[in-house]
């Protein structure tokens, strides 16, 4: 199990019980943002009525291909381990880690949206040389009183999930 160092993926992994066993992962640090930090994006729009996350990345922070470093650093080190991995992180770098996944460049991670503390699993087809998707956004669980009020409360990011080669 890795985490990124944030609060919110920090105390996400320890909600869901992997806390004590979790490795903090500063690959897993959400995308940073720099000069963007707090503004919404109508408010950059705003400005930039062309920007785009994925495509042009933050002044003073990080580039999409940035991103994707640290994400194909992840899953390098995901993949070497040849078991099921559990990773807590945040959204938009999420999205960047599941296209380099599927060997895609990081702009693709604007099309796999997800939703606050949604379940994702990553894995093969076949053979390694396989990846897919096999489950994007899942938020059932979050429609469970009990645990809406906790996901609520912690405001937690997206847990993604890498099961072993099939």
């Amino acid at each position: 199990m890795f985490t990124s160092p944030l609060q919110r993926a920090t105390r996400t992994c320890e909600l869901a019980g992997f806390g004590a066993v979790a490795d903090v992962d500063r690959n897993l640090l959400e995308w940073d943002y720099g000069q963007y930090e707090g503004l919404t994006t109508a408010e950059i729009r705003a400005q930039r009525p062309d920007w785009l996350l994925f495509r042009n990345g933050c002044p003073g922070g990080e580039s999409p291909e940035q991103v994707a470093a640290r994400a194909d650093s992840m899953v390098d080190r995901v993949r070497t381990l040849g078991t099921q991995v559990l990773l807590f992180s945040s959204g938009h770098f999420l999205r960047v880690l599941a296209a380099r996944w599927l060997a895609l460049g990081p702009g693709a991670g604007r099309y796999l949206l997800l939703s606050t503390a949604s379940v994702s699993a990553l894995g093969y087809e076949n053979s390694l040389s396989g990846p897919v998707i096999q489950l994007w956004n899942d938020t059932r669980h979050v429609k469970a009183p009990e645990l809406r009020d906790t996901a609520v409360q912690t405001q937690s990011k997206e847990t993604s999930l890498w099961p072993q080669k099939q």
